[in-house]
């Protein structure tokens, strides 16, 4: 037997060690992560990742539709946000959406198959007339579709938080964004802890949490599981991973630091060895990233998608994207 064939061997055993750990209801360690994202053994790594989804969260994919219900002029400085106003990136900016824009855009989404619709909002936190319109806004929703409505507002209060579970709100959206040790280099108008201490409040309340990041901003493989090991100390039901699209005119345009789609698919793998029971959501990026739409990907780790387009990109035709879930064997969660 050769080196490398050991070495393959060993790889295996201490994949396959791991999965069995945390189909187990055990916990694997921070060098248990790191020695799994940077095995050789790839195929062996989505193959468990894979059964360890299937083991808390059967065949289903949740598919969710978002609206960018505010664009633009957020006053934080993120160097990956097309919204920020230090950047001159040439989207679209408009205030509050319409009810009835917002409404018809519901509609399509349970049209198209969603299970859950986001109202996003690009703010650092909603001025108060603005949250009252929302507050009505879901309002409406609630009585016109019969989708899951969830929301990302920015910082949250432990007011608001509970006026938006009396609504009917289902989840509340709050990404950390990266790792607290790379954080300074992403942003510097607010904290790693400002993010932290809004996904506490959600879910002190009593809100379901969507909580994740993006990857491929030039941080570490080791960054990236510092990242997800955050998260899961937040206990999140969803957790959407975001790969860096760079854009025209943010400080990420000129990086250079695009992630390979291998390093994707290891860090989605990964990650759900960290969290085997969220809903671990493949979200902006992964068309561009993806040559398949993010089917190994669905195969690897995540069981949910979102579909027809983000905040400032478009993305797959939602047709399309329930088709490869089904020629995949798998099946989409219906509200």
């Amino acid at each position: 037997m050769g080196p490398k064939v050991e070495l393959m061997m060993q790889d295996f055993d201490f994949i396959d060690s791991c999965m069995k750990k945390v189909i187990n209801g055990n916990i694997i360690s921070y060098d248990e992560a790191e020695r799994l994202i940077t095995t050789n053994d790839l195929i062996k790594l989505a193959d468990s990742a894979n059964i360890i989804t299937k083991k808390f969260n059967e065949d289903n994919i949740d598919v969710e539709s978002l609206i960018n219900a505010k664009s633009g002029n957020c006053p934080e400085d993120c160097s990956f946000c097309a919204q920020s106003t230090f950047y001159e990136t040439g989207i679209s900016k408009y205030p509050l959406l319409a009810d009835d824009i917002i409404l018809e855009k519901a509609s399509e989404a349970q049209l198209n198959g969603a299970a859950s619709f986001c109202l996003v909002c690009a703010y650092r936190e909603p001025s108060q007339n603005d949250f009252e319109k929302i507050c009505k806004i879901i309002e409406k929703l609630r009585k016109h579709v019969k989708l899951d409505i969830n929301v990302s507002l920015g910082f949250m209060t432990t007011e608001r938080a509970i006026r938006l579970k009396s609504l009917g709100v289902k989840r509340y959206n709050h990404n950390l964004e990266t790792s607290e040790s790379f954080f300074p280099k992403i942003c510097k108008t607010h904290e790693f802890s400002d993010r932290i201490r809004t996904a506490r409040i959600v879910k002190g309340v009593g809100l379901e949490l969507c909580c994740g990041g993006i990857i491929g901003m030039g941080e570490s493989t080791r960054q990236r599981i510092e990242l997800a090991f955050s998260i899961s100390t937040l206990e999140p039901d969803e957790v959407p991973i975001n790969i860096l699209i760079p854009r025209k005119g943010t400080p990420k345009e000129l990086d250079n630091c695009l992630i390979h789609p291998i390093d994707i698919i290891r860090t989605i793998a990964v990650w759900r060895f960290i969290m085997p029971k969220t809903i671990l959501k493949i979200a902006g990026g992964r068309e561009v990233h993806f040559s398949d739409g993010g089917k190994l990907a669905l195969q690897a780790g995540a069981n949910g998608i979102i579909t027809g387009g983000y905040l400032t990109t478009n993305g797959n035709e939602p047709n399309k994207d329930i088709q490869m879930i089904h020629k995949i064997g798998l099946d989409t969660r219906i509200h």
